[in-house]
């Protein structure tokens, strides 16, 4: 759970629809930041009239207030009255004079944070927190025309909160990376898709895909369309995004270059009234992302012809074993094929996902239907059981688990039952130490009661003591259950968790 839900859970005054509200606000936290050149501060009630901090952008074009993180403290006396206000009445709120904190003189604005209704939701206040901005006046200067560009749009922006305009929820969630920020670039239109302002960071994009003209004054519609090439698949909402009519994001791509592109239609009183169109070029990101497909793609091949390489020698292994008259060298065949055809499994897991890591309960239910369908010596009645979960392991620790599992429940199948009815069952228990492995057989126990020295033990001891650090006992068990019971312990350092 993140910081946010938890600050806002303990005041025990939000539902989750204000949670999810409050976490998609949280997210353009830094866009708003960036336009307002100023703290961005997002407040929930306490139940005392008291407000506590549940996030924080700082700006990246100008000088933070707060160097120490405030998130999770209470509103501070000089602002409570006005943070408090705002709440009430559902109204922005601005100091009337600046205010100083830490020696630094600032301007405040209050803003209620007001949440549109469901529609079986009971008519009720839908303001559920405030947001304030605080902007540093140690550095004024003449502001730019940039500048007082993206202070209009945060004021834009900032009224929308306060009327549940902002944020929309028909905006997908950002992307982990490539989102265009307002330091990449920004283009703002009216309701006719005519650009009034264009950043030099997003002319220059546009420059790179071609348009070589000043963008203000021109149809962001015709300007996209005249760089798009004729052959080109078009992302069927690129027109809505540079229309500026639904907060979505397109790519564009033109001689080689790929800008992203994001629309925040913006309103007054519910009316729309322009549009913010955000883009930052990402070609060299999309280079990245095609170039990790491709590794993936290539990986998943490689495992799907490794597989397809081990059934084949498993298969030449059986035929092998069939043609063989001596008992000896069938049985040593057949063991190898099915420590071969184990490995294959695990490889053709991972050629069917994107990561190298195996849900290891699957591979184990095949590796186990594998051993108990070849595996049963002659007038032996198996049945054999699992219980526990393994969950996600790495292939590196897969494959050597597998082909041990193997190796014990074969030997349970083949010596512990040999000429019995019985039982082998494998226990499996995972916490966030070890993982821990039980194989026990309903056979005569161990001969002698010690553990042999055959191959099989060998392969057992080195794939678990060696490759993964884990340790292996052997014993016959003990009073009214007669068998024997294999456990492994796995230290979870070894493996990576799933997460």
């Amino acid at each position: 759970m993140s910081t946010l839900s938890d600050l806002v859970n303990a005041q025990g005054l939000s539902k989750d629809v204000d949670i999810e509200w409050l976490h998609r606000l949280s997210a353009d936290g830094q866009l708003l930041a960036d336009l307002a050149f100023a703290d961005i501060v997002i407040w929930v009630p306490t139940g005392d009239d008291s407000f506590v901090a549940v996030a924080h952008a700082r700006p990246s074009g100008a000088a933070t207030l707060f160097y120490r993180d405030i998130v999770g403290d209470r509103v501070r006396p000089q602002w409570r009255t006005q943070v408090l206000e705002a709440f009430t009445n559902g109204t922005i709120v601005d100091s009337s004079s600046p205010d100083w904190f830490e020696e630094t003189p600032t301007r405040v604005r209050a803003v209620p944070i007001k949440r549109h209704l469901s529609h079986d939701e009971e008519p009720a206040p839908s303001i559920i927190g405030v947001l304030t901005r605080h902007t540093n006046l140690g550095e004024s200067r003449a502001p730019s025309r940039q500048q007082i560009t993206f202070n209009e749009c945060a004021d834009d922006l900032f009224s929308m909160v306060a009327s549940g305009h902002f944020p929309d929820l028909a905006s997908p969630p950002s992307p982990r990376r490539g989102s265009p920020r307002a330091s990449d670039g920004l283009i703002r239109i009216d309701t006719e898709g005519i650009t009034t302002f264009a950043s030099p960071n997003a002319l220059s994009a546009f420059n790179r895909m071609g348009f070589d003209d000043e963008l203000e004054g021109e149809s962001l519609i015709e300007v996209t369309t005249a760089l798009l090439p004729s052959q080109q698949n078009v992302d069927e909402s690129l027109p809505l995004v540079v229309s500026g009519r639904a907060p979505w994001r397109a790519d564009i791509e033109a001689r080689g270059v790929t800008v992203s592109l994001r629309s925040i239609p913006l309103r007054e009183q519910g009316e729309r009234i322009g549009a913010v169109v955000l883009c930052r070029d990402v070609t060299e990101l999309r280079h990245q992302e095609q170039e990790l497909i491709t590794k993936d793609a290539t990986i998943r091949e490689i495992h799907h012809r490794v597989k397809n390489n081990l059934q084949t020698v498993a298969s030449l292994l059986r035929i092998q074993a069939r043609r063989t008259h001596s008992e000896e060298a069938r049985d040593a065949l057949s063991q190898a094929m099915r420590r071969v055809a184990s490995i294959a499994v695990v490889h053709d897991t991972l050629s069917e996902g994107l990561t190298q890591n195996v849900d290891f309960d699957d591979v184990f239910d095949r590796v186990l239907r594998l051993v108990a369908e070849v595996a049963a010596a002659p007038n032996t009645m198996a049945q054999t059981s699992s219980s526990g979960k393994f969950g996600v392991l790495p292939s590196a620790y897969a494959t050597p688990l597998a082909l041990a599992l193997t190796e014990l429940v074969t030997n349970a199948v083949e010596h512990g039952l040999a000429g019995l009815e019985g039982r082998v069952e494998i226990v499996t228990e995972r916490n966030d130490e070890r993982l821990t492995v039980k194989v026990r057989d309903t056979g005569a126990g161990l001969p002698e009661g010690e553990v042999g020295r055959g191959l099989g033990t060998q392969i057992v001891r080195t794939l678990i003591q060696g490759e993964l650090g884990g340790t292996i006992d052997w014993h016959s068990l003990q009073g009214d259950q007669t068998g024997t019971e294999v456990t492994i312990e796995i230290p979870l350092r070894w493996i990576h968790r799933e997460r």
